[in-house]
């Protein structure tokens, strides 16, 4: 008897173990918070309710970046070159620099330490750079929704941005969060196709114990993520929620469920982030994602130069160092267009080469195949404010401008 009790309380506990194990999370956000009072707090990070992985991105405008190394600097453009252009290829001999200030976006695992500012957070990358980056939504600054951590001995502590002295991060490894985990799936648009990844859903909810609510008929209804298997638009005022045990609610009066929804956030590592407006949206199915989908630290690099060979339309190429758009010039920066109503913001490490098509469109495709022609954005039309191609060895920079830009191929 007491043998069988033994082996029953085992039993118990290797099921206990397994289950722990089977919820722990790769991926998240993770560090140690520095505040202004002197403390120090060590967890796991949520920001402005929507970022929590590394994969996750703050956006914002880029002001400058200070290189690690300062062999060759940084010359001005449009202040004082001297300027020579042949056949639409530009040849600067002397200048430097561009305008201070593009849009720009960067994932959480690229950084190794943020030190809030009042209209932004300068932030050292792992590649030894530090770029100041300023706001432009509610990722930074003042108007930051929210910046949880989750510590061991305190649980969760919500912070203001002027608690924060400081945040250095570093690899969390597997974690248990009360957050939940993420929520994995596949997007159906009206026209633009599938897409498959992390869900950041509203803008807002994306763990397994945030809540999609609704009236279903007169009664209020608030459903977890855990629960559902699938979410379905009937209409710009109302979905159909149908729930991992089979049943359906057909939910209406809350911006979770109608035209009030501010988009879908699809996160793909091989991509970047895909942004599904509601008026394109047709069905959210809930998945179990796999071992693949998950990033961890040690996967982002803090970034490198961007470069490839750039063919302009008589045949002649240009191989060397890229600044894309006259701005983008690291692999973590992000190219953005539209296709078919559905918004893109890819990371150019995740690119294999940009074709023009036309003057207001560009076929964008993947290391992993993928293809997408994008328009709607001055990184892949005619608004495009040139490609400046810096050779090895050189210190001559050449611009091919977009009317005589054929396609790039980039160097992985």
């Amino acid at each position: 008897m007491r043998l069988r009790i033994c082996y029953l309380g085992l039993f118990i506990l290797a099921v206990l173990f397994l289950t722990q194990a089977v919820s722990a999370e790769q991926g998240r956000i993770y560090g140690k918070i520095y505040t202004d009072r002197g403390d120090i707090l060590e967890g796991i990070i949520r920001w402005d309710k929507n970022e929590a992985s590394w994969d996750d991105i703050i956006d914002g405008y880029k002001e400058q970046v200070k290189k690690k190394s300062k062999k060759k600097s940084r010359r001005k453009y449009g202040d004082g070159n001297s300027r020579v252009s042949l056949f639409g290829l530009t040849i600067f001999s002397e200048g430097g620099s561009w305008g201070s200030s593009s849009q720009t976006g960067i994932a959480f695992g690229h950084l190794r330490k943020l030190t809030p500012q009042d209209d932004g957070a300068e932030m050292e990358l792992k590649s030894g750079d530090v770029i100041f980056i300023r706001n432009s939504s509610t990722d930074l600054g003042s108007g930051i929704r929210e910046i949880v951590i989750e510590t061991r001995d305190e649980g969760e502590l919500e912070l203001d941005w002027d608690d924060i002295d400081y945040i250095e991060f570093s690899d969390g490894g597997d974690v248990d969060s009360d957050f939940g985990t993420r929520i994995y799936g596949t997007v159906s648009t009206s026209r633009a196709g599938e897409f498959t990844g992390w869900i950041c859903w509203d803008m807002d909810e994306m763990f397994s114990t945030d809540i999609i609510d609704g009236r279903d008929k007169r009664r209020k209804r608030k459903i977890k993520f855990s629960k559902i298997a699938s979410i379905e638009k009937i209409s710009s005022q109302a979905s159909n929620v149908v729930t991992k045990d089979g049943k359906e609610f057909r939910l209406d009066d809350s911006n979770d469920v109608d035209s009030g929804n501010r988009g879908i956030v699809i996160s793909d590592p091989k991509m970047g982030r895909v942004i599904v407006e509601w008026d394109e949206f047709e069905k959210l199915d809930l998945l179990t994602p796999p071992k693949s989908a998950y990033v961890s630290y040690d996967q982002f690099d803090g970034g490198r130069p961007i470069r490839g060979t750039v063919f302009d339309e008589e045949g002649d190429s240009f191989a060397g160092t890229i600044r894309w758009d006259n701005d983008e010039e690291f692999s973590w920066e992000i190219l953005d267009g539209e296709y078919r109503g559905v918004n893109f913001d890819i990371t150019f490490e995740n690119i294999k080469s940009i074709e023009k098509l036309s003057r207001r469109s560009s076929r964008v495709t993947l290391w992993d195949g993928r293809q997408y022609r994008l328009r709607e954005s001055n990184d892949v039309n005619d608004e495009n404010k040139g490609i400046f191609i810096v050779a090895k060895g050189d210190d001559e920079e050449a611009e091919v401008e977009w009317e005589d830009f054929d396609r790039i191929e980039f160097k992985k």
